[in-house]
């Protein structure tokens, strides 16, 4: 049988080629870029309300943010860092206290990065040896570069943002704010150690960051005589707070409204709580003379009751607030 054939007019062929390389094209460009250039690249506005995880980019690896946005669009942000025994999966924040709620009508964005157990939310020299860590710490080049510039493609300010922490946070909180006023117009200490130059602190911190993951403090900031421990202690670098607004925060150890032991553990834990919290306390009271003999205000809060746990720095998140808002403009 004879084979028919068609041929289309030259100019039909020619509108053919182009019409299937131009969808060839946009089939291999979707399969290779589209999924994944969508999931990574931020808006450009900045969300209203709700509640995101972010993995951030940075020297360490990908790094979890947990995220609640402002619920107006606003730029302000809000960082709080975690404790001593930062967890791996979740912003102690999130779960041990009610800061999602305490925030979720006002215009500012809650920015919670997970991890940075015994860190300082400092840049190391070199990984810790003591327990075979894999990474240096770069927490502050995070904190201060990769974050907020990351966060800027949802339209997070990277200049209009305040930072709060408990304990180990609570120190890292002012020397960021100190270090970075360009960034941070509000700093917040709830039972930190604020005088780290203070006496046998070189040695606790030592043996605290020992317990919590085997951590080799000459691996932050090197041995105690070395100049990496002066930069990193708010109480020697007053005078870089200086016009900064400021919250500092710690009650004095007695047991609280919150501390209800009943197990022989809750006692432990309870009994160890008291110790923190007076110890914070001693560096509270040390940080407001020191501030006040130089003529730098700040806010003062010591409940007449409390010990070094959740409960009370979430209350105290709540008294702040006022004044977070006021400062960050994001009511």
């Amino acid at each position: 049988m004879q084979r028919i054939r068609f041929r289309l007019p030259e100019r039909n062929t020619r509108r053919a080629r182009v019409l299937v390389a131009a969808l060839l094209s946009i089939f291999l460009l979707g399969g290779m870029f589209g999924p994944t250039a969508a999931s990574a690249t931020p808006a450009h506005t900045a969300p209203w309300g709700g509640y995101d995880e972010l993995w951030v980019p940075s020297s360490m690896g990908n790094i979890k943010v947990q995220v609640q946005w402002a619920a107006r669009g606003g730029n302000a942000a809000l960082y709080l860092l975690d404790g001593l025994r930062a967890q791996n999966d979740r912003n102690a924040w999130s779960f041990e206290t009610n800061a999602l709620d305490q925030y979720r009508n006002d215009n500012i964005t809650l920015v919670m990065p997970v991890g940075g157990e015994s860190s300082f939310y400092t840049d190391w020299y070199a990984p810790s040896n003591f327990n075979a860590q894999p990474i240096t710490y770069r927490w502050e080049t995070f904190l201060t570069h990769e974050l907020p510039d990351f966060l800027a493609g949802y339209g997070v300010s990277p200049t209009n943002n305040a930072i709060i922490g408990l304990s180990m946070g609570g120190s890292a909180a002012l020397n960021l704010a100190g270090h970075h006023r360009d960034q941070f117009k509000f700093a917040g200490s709830l039972s930190g150690y604020i005088n780290i130059s203070g006496p046998g602190m070189r040695e606790a911190i030592r043996v605290a960051m020992f317990d919590a993951g085997r951590y080799n403090v000459d691996s932050m900031w090197g041995p105690p005589w070395s100049s990496g421990w002066l930069r990193n202690d708010p109480f020697v670098n007053a005078e870089s707070l200086r016009g900064l607004s400021m919250y500092i925060s710690s009650s004095n150890g007695i047991p609280g409204p919150y501390d209800h032991p009943s197990a022989p553990i809750d006692y432990f834990h309870t009994a160890t709580g008291m110790g923190l919290e007076a110890l914070s306390w001693v560096h509270a009271r040390a940080f407001e003379i020191r501030l006040k003999s130089m003529g730098i205000p700040a806010t003062y809060s010591f409940p007449p009751a409390g010990i070094h746990s959740w409960p009370y720095w979430s209350a105290e998140l709540w008294m702040a607030r006022g004044q977070i808002l006021d400062t960050m403009n994001a009511w």
